[in-house]
Order: structure tokens, then sequence, then C-alpha cells
């Protein structure tokens, strides 16, 4: 991170090598990016362990982290071609390797090869769904009004949704083979989701200021969700994944409609 500069003294003499300093702001977006892929890392060896809870609890962590690693650069002034690249790379371990070996080693390996073939192409899917996303954003023919909608379930998004059966089974729901089947089929659907055409919603397009009147029901929505995450996890995570299920055909309604108000202008 450190760059030798070479400068010359008065008579024109190459003296020894300085070295360029960087602001410490311009690492907090990459330190972000490493630790996710450590927390990603880390729920793989716990659920191997056979602590699952705290394995899911990593990986959702890293999703977050990665999540956040963009906003923070951007916030922060900070963006640079090394940090895109080290995020891209983080991206398929986060949101699709850690995912996918989690929900096999408590769930899926009930389900023999099956399970395994699911695994592999959720993690597969999650892979060329992020690829396709880095090559969007050099479209420069794609209409301004489209880049409000993601092409596919984002990655993030399908990390914390293909979690699902193993939120049902911390509630109480049997691990059996039968469930580890329904499971392989839902895996399948997620990843099918990833790199489908489905239009959804991203909110990138909504603005950053915010009525009056909208700052305090706001301020106590995301207050009680935070509580509700830290007292009741499992059901909280359970409920927001079938919300964001709900969305998903409510965006799609959504988009043909601005698709055809555009059509008709």
């Amino acid at each position: 991170m450190l760059d030798p500069v070479n400068h010359q003294d008065e008579g024109g003499l190459e003296t020894e090598p300085r070295m360029r300093r960087i602001s410490i702001r311009l690492l907090i977006p990459n330190l972000l990016t490493l630790l996710a892929i450590c927390a990603g890392m880390t729920g793989i060896r716990l659920a191997f362990e056979g602590r699952f809870e705290i394995a899911v609890i990593m990986v959702l962590g890293a999703a977050f982290l990665d999540g956040i690693d963009g906003r923070a650069a951007r916030m922060l002034k900070a963006t640079s071609n090394f940090g895109a690249q080290m995020d891209s790379l983080a991206d398929i371990v986060n949101f699709g390797v850690a995912p996918s070996l989690v929900l096999y080693a408590y769930l899926l390996d009930q389900a023999g090869s099956f399970g395994w073939i699911a695994a592999m192409l959720y993690a597969i899917a999650c892979g060329l769904r992020l690829a396709r996303f880095n090559v969007m954003l050099d479209d420069p023919n794609r209409p301004a009004w489209k880049t409000a909608y993601f092409v596919g379930v984002p990655a993030p998004a399908g990390a914390g949704l293909v979690m699902l059966p193993v939120y049902l089974g911390f509630l109480g729901v049997e691990p059996d083979r039968s469930f580890a089947l329904g499971a392989v089929v839902f895996t399948l659907v997620v990843a099918w989701l990833l790199v489908s055409r489905l239009p959804v919603y991203s909110g990138k397009t909504v603005g950053q200021r915010i009525g009056r009147d909208a700052v305090i029901p706001l301020t106590l929505g995301a207050v009680a969700y935070v509580l509700f995450l830290t007292s009741y996890t499992w059901e909280t995570l359970v409920v927001s994944a079938i919300a964001y299920a709900v969305f998903l055909p409510l965006s799609v309604r959504a988009y043909r409609r601005r698709a055809a108000k555009e059509a008709r202008a």
C-alpha cells in the first residue's frame, strides 16, 4: 500500500526512495472486505464442527460486512480498482460458498448426492449472478430507469434466503431426510432466482432525504426490527425471508408498469 517514490537532491543526484503515505480512510473498505472473508470462512469451520447457530450468525455477518464495504468506500471517497476487484472475489465466498456449505453441513448432506449437487449449483449460480452484475455495470445502453432494478435476486439476498431451512430447523423442524429433500428443491429454486431475468427493485433511486413526518416512524421501525432480531433471531429471519419472497412478485408488477409507462412516453 506504500509506493516508493524516487526524488533528487539539489545537485540532481538521485537519493533513497521516499515512501508515499496513504490515508487510513482508504484502508477501511478493504479491511471490511477482509473481515467479511474471515467471518465467512469461520462460519464454514463452525458448521463442520457442529456449532451451527454461531456458524449462521457468522455467515450473515459476513454478508452484512460484504454488503456495506462498497457503500463505505463511496462515503469515504476511498474507491479504487484494487478494492473493487477484491470485493468481487470476496462476494463469491461470502454469498455463495459459505451459505451453501453451512446449509450442506446442517441439512443437505442427509439428501446424499442430491444435497451436494444442490449446494454446488447454488454456489455456481451465485458466481454467475455476480459476474453478470459486474458486466452490466459497464453497459452504456441500459436505460437510466432500469438501474432501479436488479436483474435476478441479488447475491446478498440470496444468501439470506437460501438458509431459510436452517432457520426453520432452529425453530424445531426436524432435520430429517424428507426435510432435506425439500431443502434441495428450495435451494435449486433460489439458485434459479439468482440467475433469472427477474426484475427486483433495488431501492437505489430512493432519495437520500426523507420528509420530517417519516423520520420518527422509520426510526422506530428500524429499532423495532433490531430488537426483534436480537430477541427472536430465528423467528425474525424466517419472517424476513418470507416477506422478501412475497416482495418479488410485487417488484415484477412494478417493473412492468414502469416499462409500459416508458413505452407510452
